[in-house]
């Protein structure tokens, strides 16, 4: 499976009724018309009674559980999921070494109520990842069914994460990143964790040509109240996958690329393995850092009165707007951010920064262009 054959099946495989951030049931429904009738079931209902979807495709001994908006607005990983469907119902040489090998059991959108509302949380405002022991929720209690049904070989745990992650200490975005997740407070090396270890770090080598340093792992800091930590606990080898953020893509359509990459890899890595004994490369993924800001003004001066110089960081606010994802500049921090990066830099060159209205600018204003030197300086991300 080369990058090369993969990248030139894509543009014929992206499942075109999926795109932007926000995607709900009604979205994937449609995509549903496509699919052979027994490939999809309903396995459960939300609070709101929304249905929760499973679809299975494969026929392997190796079953492995997949699931995705396990948190609403974390819909990236949800897009690649159909795009790899697009590519299993073609007659391609990589679907049918994985699906001969595997059997996959996929829930595109866990919590359908949170991904209605773009948010985090359920309709009861709980988060479902952390709710594995309590079982409190009906999504919860559906995936805990679907796991125990099933018994699955692997588990991938699929989510977003913010622009502010960056890779270890440098200034590249963490555009994916990856965690064998812990099963104890003592972070044990256990077989399972291991093997999830082995197969991140084959996805890691394999997408280092894609994205140059671009790939992080994330803090496996111990909470058995996250699914993924539970199900390791369980003994299930289990990955978590993250969709991070590529320069300029605040809609994630590259990173939906390269997160349908990264899925299918992981996917061959188990179809076609009869064995896991090398994880020490799975150290060597630098950790997330968190020095991202979306824009960062340097060398600001606010006021008249002071001589006092500034950075000033923005971070987008994610909001639903007439069923669109509008990102709202909102001013997070006015300090010294010389240890900090910007996805996007504006150099005020010590001179004053004010708003359109000529206020003086304060933590939390939520702003959308700022006048330097008399120049109109739009803040929002382009064509987004």
């Amino acid at each position: 499976m080369t990058l090369k054959h993969l990248n030139s099946l894509y543009s014929l495989v992206k499942t075109p009724q999926l795109s932007g951030r926000y995607i709900t049931n009604s979205d994937i429904e449609k995509c549903f018309l496509n699919f052979p009738e027994e490939m999809v079931s309903t396995i459960g209902f939300s609070v709101e009674r929304r249905p929760i979807y499973a679809l299975r495709v494969g026929g392997g001994p190796k079953k492995i559980l997949l699931w995705s908006q396990m948190h609403g607005n974390e819909s990236t990983t949800t897009k690649a999921l159909f795009d790899c469907f697009s590519l299993f119902l073609t007659n391609n040489t990589i679907p049918n070494s994985i699906l001969e090998a595997c059997t996959l059991v996929v829930i595109p959108i866990l919590n359908p109520d949170g991904a209605e509302r773009y948010t985090r949380l359920n309709a009861n405002n709980v988060d479902i990842n952390r709710d594995a022991q309590d079982l409190s929720q009906p999504e919860s209690k559906v995936l805990r069914d679907i796991f125990n049904n099933f018994q699955p070989d692997y588990c991938f745990n699929l989510h977003g994460q913010r622009t502010i992650y960056n890779v270890g200490s440098s200034s590249v975005s963490a555009t994916l990143s990856f965690l064998s997740p812990a099963q104890d407070k003592d972070r044990l090396l256990t077989p399972n964790r291991k093997v999830a270890m082995s197969i991140i770090s084959e996805i890691n080598e394999y997408m280092q040509a894609e994205i140059p340093n671009g790939i992080a792992r994330y803090d496996d800091g111990f909470n058995l109240n996250c699914v993924g930590d539970t199900f390791q606990r369980f003994g299930v080898p289990t990955l978590l996958y993250e969709a991070g953020h590529f320069s300029g893509d605040y809609n994630r359509e590259e990173v939906r690329r390269l997160m349908f990459i990264a899925i299918l890899k992981g996917l061959e890595v188990i179809a076609k393995s009869k064995g896991y004994i090398d994880y020490e490369d799975y150290f060597n993924i630098p950790e997330n850092g968190k020095l991202f800001y979306d824009v960062i003004i340097r060398q600001a001066k606010l006021n008249d009165q002071s001589n006092e110089i500034s950075d000033i960081g923005i971070l987008y606010e994610e909001r639903l707007v007439n069923g669109y994802i509008d990102f709202i500049p909102v001013i997070e921090i006015i300090s010294n951010l010389d240890m900090h990066f910007g996805h996007k830099e504006i150099d005020a060159d010590q001179k004053i920064v004010r708003s359109i209205e000529n206020s003086e600018l304060e933590v939390a204003n939520e702003i959308d262009f700022v006048v330097i030197n008399n120049d109109k300086i739009a803040l929002k991300p382009q064509n987004n």
